[in-house]
């Protein structure tokens, strides 16, 4: 019978080399991305709760066609037609726009629901100049659906990128352009609608992060 020959551990374990500085950089980068995406959970939550409460303080025109908008886009979505094509497009506008600010021209395409942008500036620009009350489900609608569109793609496209380990890079940026997309979708609304109140969306964002925080600290470590 063939017996292998066996080499002596120390042998084996002077063979392991140790990690070179840029693994351990790296690695240190992956686990602060990861690290900070999980701290931002709290203020996924507390955004999503914030805004849906100013959301509903206002009249039923306003608050149906946004919720019809986001649920049409993922019927469509999800049994239709898939419309990366269009979330794609609107990302090279975006890269032609900021392609002279090279920190912006990968941030932006991702940050910025240029679709979004778009309809509220027609929404605000045709406010000059028509009577929008019987215009305002459309835009409110067509606003829900972009918001939409762009989050879910921007998701999968994070989630579907290669060499993200841990998924660090996923649950970092897309924790951070929710925030910031819900952000701006709250200034609009503010600037459209009196009885919505972006300082109450912030601070109310705020103060109910900070309390989860504070209360899943003391359940760790107190």
């Amino acid at each position: 019978m063939f017996n292998p020959k066996k080499e002596p551990s120390e042998k084996v374990f002077s063979d392991l080399k140790p990690p070179s500085k840029n693994q351990i950089k790296e690695f240190s980068l992956i686990s602060l991305k990861l690290a900070i995406g999980l701290c931002l959970l709290p203020a996924l939550y507390a955004v999503t709760f914030c805004f849906i409460s100013e959301l509903a303080k206002l009249e039923g025109a306003a608050v149906r066609p946004f919720v019809w908008g986001v649920i049409g886009f993922l019927v469509i979505y999800l049994f239709i037609w898939e419309p990366a094509i269009i979330f794609k497009k609107g990302q090279r506008v975006l890269e032609v726009i900021f392609r002279f600010f090279a920190p912006l021209v990968k941030v932006a395409p991702f940050v910025l629901p240029i679709y979004t942008i778009l309809i509220s500036i027609g929404y605000f620009v045709g406010l000059q100049f028509f009577e929008m009350k019987e215009f305002i489900p459309l835009f409110i609608s067509g606003i829900g659906f972009s918001l939409a569109l762009h989050l879910v793609f921007c998701a999968k496209t994070l989630r579907a990128k290669a060499g993200d380990k841990l998924k660090a890079n996923y649950i970092f940026g897309f924790g951070c352009i929710y925030i910031l997309d819900a952000l701006l979708l709250s200034l609009f609304f503010n600037l459209a609608f009196e009885h919505f109140s972006f300082l109450n969306f912030f601070n109310g964002s705020y103060q109910l992060s900070k309390g989860i925080c504070l209360a899943v600290f003391r359940q760790l470590f107190m």
